[in-house]
C-alpha cells in the first residue's frame, strides 16, 4: 500500500510508515519530503537520527542529493520515545542502526496516536535482512520500497554492494564504500 494521502489518512489513531530500499535509492529524500509536508500542515514534527551516522551532518538528516532537515541525535530507541512525547509526527532515519527495541517504541508511539515514519536499509551488504527493519515492516500500516539504479547495468537496483574490504556488518559510508546493484550484478559478501 502507498503512503496515506489527506483523503485516506487514519483519523484519531496513529500509524507506522516504513521506507526501505538499498543505498542511493532515495529513502532519506522520501522521509524528508513526508516530514516537510507534515510541517507545512503545521504538525509538531520531531526528527531523529542515530549517533553512529555522522556522514554529512551532526544535527540534520541529509540525503545523498543534499536535501536536509533538522534532527536530534540519539543513541538508542528508548531516547526516541522519551523525547517524542509532544510530537505528532516522528521521523527516524537510518532505522537499521537502531536496536530491536525500535519496533516496540514505534508501536507504543503509534498507539498513542502519533504518526511514525522510519527510513532504513532492509538488507545489509550481504543481501541479508537488516534488523530491525524486517520487524518494522511486519507491523507497519504503510510500506514503501525504493529502488536505485544499478551502477553496472542500469537496471533497477535493490541491493547494496560493499566496495571496501571491511567485513563488519555496520560500516557507515557512502559512495566511498558502497554502490547500488541489481539482483544479477550483486555479489554477496564481497
Amino acid at each position: 500500500m502507498s503512503v496515506p494521502t489527506i483523503h485516506d489518512s487514519p483519523k484519531g489513531i496513529g500509524w507506522i510508515e516504513v521506507i526501505v530500499g538499498c543505498m542511493f535509492s532515495g529513502k532519506t529524500e522520501e522521509l524528508i519530503r513526508r516530514l516537510r509536508r507534515a510541517q507545512i500542515a503545521k504538525q509538531n514534527v520531531l526528527v531523529f537520527k542515530p549517533k553512529i551516522d555522522n556522514r554529512y551532518s551532526s544535527d540534520h538528516i541529509v540525503s545523498h542529493s543534499e536535501a536536509k532537515l533538522q534532527s536530534q541525535v540519539v543513541e538508542t530507541s528508548a531516547d526516541v520515545e522519551q523525547l517524542a512525547e509532544e510530537a505528532q509526527v516522528i521521523g527516524i532515519d537510518e532505522g537499521q542502526f537502531f536496536d530491536l527495541g525500535l519496533v516496540d517504541v514505534a508501536e507504543r508511539l503509534a498507539n498513542k496516536g502519533k504518526r511514525v515514519v522510519i527510513a532504513g536499509l532492509d538488507q545489509d551488504y550481504r543481501g541479508k535482512p537488516f534488523e530491525p527493519m524486517p520487524q518494522l515492516l511486519s507491523v507497519a500500516e504503510y510500506i514503501t520500497k525504493t529502488l536505485a539504479i544499478c551502477v553496472v547495468c542500469g537496471n533497477p537496483a535493490d541491493r547494496t554492494q560493499r566496495t571496501s574490504a571491511s567485513s563488519e556488518r555496520v560500516l557507515v559510508g557512502a559512495t566511498d564504500s558502497y554502490e547500488a546493484r541489481c539482483r544479477r550484478c550483486f555479489v554477496p559478501g564481497v
